[in-house]
């Protein structure tokens, strides 16, 4: 059995630089696409609440949102994204992935025409489509853009401007379509008059729209800037056999890398869950559906303020955690803010009130570094083989569609939001496991026990 002792696995350093000279610009410009699709993921969490709202659905059918985005979306297309980019070029990926992800907030206007769920539905899998083959190219580039001794570092940096993104996603949500959402509920909407009803629905819909068509506007704005320059660094991704069959016997067999997988899997599984159900545990625990607000204010639109504070807190932890590693190596790190994110979570199951929604905004204060350092830890050593295994990684965002699938479907059945939050207490235990024990098996340059 290969093991490493904690020194082994990715030594901090404080000397070698972590963008080498005459990339910085790329770089910069690489870097300002985490923040887009950040923009894009959490904006879409909203979406939970918002056709909740909307429509009068469960908890479990307004997951089919995450279905469709990480199930279909991510799951579906990260490998054809990781051959399309070994057959070209990481720069070839990140166009295609930001054309398709501009082209899905576009298809949102014929999806308001139909008025139809699924119809949002099939716009939101070309949306995240996108997403994923524009991940399965940036997130390998920028481990590429310098030494391999600071790529997890590296990528914990770029990764840091997601959650800014994240934050304008929530931001824009709350203003342009949460705030317009009708404050009539379920009980109210269904005693309404047919042509009441779509009146009302028509309004939300259109602001809901609006939004997505104007971030496709500007992203098609990005993609231009992208395509004209000449400056990307040409890395070595492109060309020669693809080998996949080797490729994945031999990533199949690397056990640091394959608990890489399960554990991006329960991480992201456990993130979406966390941040999809935020609005609704704190509108229950701060009861806010039974408070008279001045100005009409809906009581998710108040929910969404402690929803951008852990995505502020996520935002700080990230540059916090960046600096961190230049003392602790990113598993220690990683095994220490899981641990903490599973007691967090208890005290959103078992406590609850204000004290649960405080521990529910500090969990993403533990989760800021989770999925770049599980990315740059799974992908020590493997070489050529990086390129595959990036996909593999990317794929295992699914989670995001099982976990909160399973959560949703729990809280319906328990009809207790707050029991559901087992589901991702459950995920920060595998990711600590990782942390501590996986992520140091099988890794080069040590010795069979």
């Amino acid at each position: 059995m290969a093991e490493t002792s904690p020194s082994t696995v990715h030594s901090p350093t404080q000397t070698t630089p972590l963008v080498p000279r005459g990339i910085l610009f790329p770089f910069i410009l690489l870097t300002s696409l985490f923040a887009w699709w950040g923009l894009a993921n959490n904006m879409t969490d909203t979406l939970l609440a918002t056709f909740k709202r909307i429509m009068s659905m469960s908890d479990a059918k307004t997951a089919l949102i995450q279905v469709v985005c990480y199930g279909a979306g991510y799951g579906l297309l990260a490998i054809p994204a990781a051959i399309f980019i070994k057959k070209y070029t990481y720069k070839s990926g990140v166009l295609l992935g930001l054309g398709c992800y501009s082209l899905g907030c576009m298809l949102f206007f014929p999806a308001k025409l139909t008025a139809n769920y699924y119809c949002f539905l099939a716009a939101i899998w070309i949306l995240f489509g996108g997403l994923s083959i524009l991940e399965t190219a940036a997130n390998p580039y920028i481990l590429s853009m310098g030494p391999e001794e600071t790529a997890t570092r590296r990528l914990n940096f770029a990764q840091s401007f997601n959650p800014i993104g994240s934050i304008m996603g929530v931001i824009v949500a709350k203003i342009f379509f949460l705030s317009k959402l009708n404050t009539a509920s379920a009980e109210e909407r269904a005693a309404m008059s047919p042509e009441q009803l779509k009146a009302i629905q028509a309004g939300e819909l259109n602001a809901v729209t609006v939004t997505y068509v104007t971030v496709g506007l500007i992203l098609l704005v990005t993609w231009v800037l992208i395509a004209i320059n000449k400056k990307m660094p040409k890395t070595h991704e492109a060309g020669g056999p693809l080998n996949l069959g080797p490729t994945f016997k031999r990533l199949i067999h690397n056990r640091h890398y394959v608990w890489g997988v399960i554990a991006q899997f329960f991480y992201v599984g456990a993130q979406i869950g966390v941040w999809s159900y935020t609005i609704r545990y704190v509108m229950q625990e701060l009861k806010l559906e039974e408070m008279v607000v001045p100005g009409g204010k809906t009581a998710e639109d108040m929910a969404a303020t402690y929803y951008t504070a852990a995505l502020v807190l996520f935002t700080l932890s990230r540059f916090a955690c960046t600096w961190a590693m230049r003392y602790v190596t990113p598993a220690n790190l990683l095994t220490l803010l899981s641990t903490v994110a599973v007691a967090l979570t208890a005290t959103v199951i078992y406590v609850g009130g204000r004290l649960g929604v405080y521990a529910l905004v500090g969990i993403s204060g533990c989760m800021s570094l989770m999925f770049p350092t599980i990315f740059g830890l799974a992908c020590r050593g493997l070489g050529e083989d990086t390129k595959i295994a990036g996909s593999g990684l990317i794929m295992a965002i699914l989670g995001a569609a099982v976990v909160t699938q399973i959560q949703g479907t729990l809280s319906d059945a328990l009809k207790s939001i707050n029991l559901a939050y087992w589901v991702p207490l459950v995920c920060f235990i595998v990711i600590a496991y990782y942390g501590a024990v996986a992520c140091r098996k099988d890794l080069p340059g040590t010795k069979a026990e």
